[in-house]
């Protein structure tokens, strides 16, 4: 990752943060974007980006552009951003559905398209995606956030085959990850089992790497050990 330009949404969120560590730490540049007011000002090497709402093309847009401006170039866009409701689709507001498909659709497609000009100017660009084990087979109470995640899986395979040969797409399909609010949701579980952040880290990096150049519309599982 030595030079590469990456961007991250929901960066100051659990995995974010991680990703940006580690993608800083492999030598990238990174623009740290979120919905979240940003609190650090910018280097040469890094910019953070916040107070935006990427369910709005528009916003999307001027953040993508802003980070491709400061460090002129754009390399990989890793789509983290995203949200998760659990409750049943008999007693659950619909409203609840249209939520989970803008936070996790409209998101990563929306910076997904704002990206995509540059990615393509790029030579090697990377577009990877956070996808959903529960979006392959919902159980009960994931109706809504299933459906979503399962838009993002078809998101990414669409992207990868208009794109091929121009952008790799991917996403990562993470099972529980292993956050202090998933800790906090489930604490009769067995948390060595769940995916750590620095694991899901790797995987992404990699699918944003050179290294990856081969792969595109994967929906790679990251089980843990489950």
């Amino acid at each position: 990752m030595d030079g590469k330009v990456v961007v991250v949404t929901g960066a100051l969120g659990a995995l974010g943060r991680v990703v940006v560590e580690e993608a800083r730490a492999r030598g990238a540049r990174v623009a740290s974007i979120d919905h979240a007011p940003a609190s650090i000002p910018a280097t040469a090497d890094h910019i953070e980006l916040g107070g935006v709402d990427l369910t709005d093309a528009a916003q999307a847009k001027k953040a993508i552009d802003t980070a491709a401006s400061h460090f002129v170039r754009l390399d990989a866009l890793v789509n983290i951003a995203g949200g998760f409701a659990f409750e049943t689709v008999a007693d659950g507001d619909p409203k609840t559905w249209q939520r989970m498909y803008a936070l996790n659709v409209m998101t990563a497609l929306n910076a997904s398209r704002a990206a995509i000009p540059h990615l393509v100017a790029s030579g090697a660009g990377r577009i990877v995606n956070v996808g959903a084990m529960g979006a392959l087979q919902a159980g009960s109470g994931m109706g809504a956030y299933a459906a979503s995640k399962a838009g993002v899986h078809r998101l990414t395979e669409a992207l990868a085959a208009e794109f091929k040969g121009r952008i790799t797409v991917n996403a990562v399909l993470p099972s529980i990850i292993e956050t202090a609010a998933n800790r906090d949701s489930m604490p009769k579980s067995d948390f060595a089992k769940w995916v750590r952040p620095k694991e899901l880290a790797d995987v992404i990096l990699f699918l944003a790497s050179d290294a990856a150049s081969a792969v595109t519309g994967a929906l790679l599982p990251v089980n843990g050990r489950v």
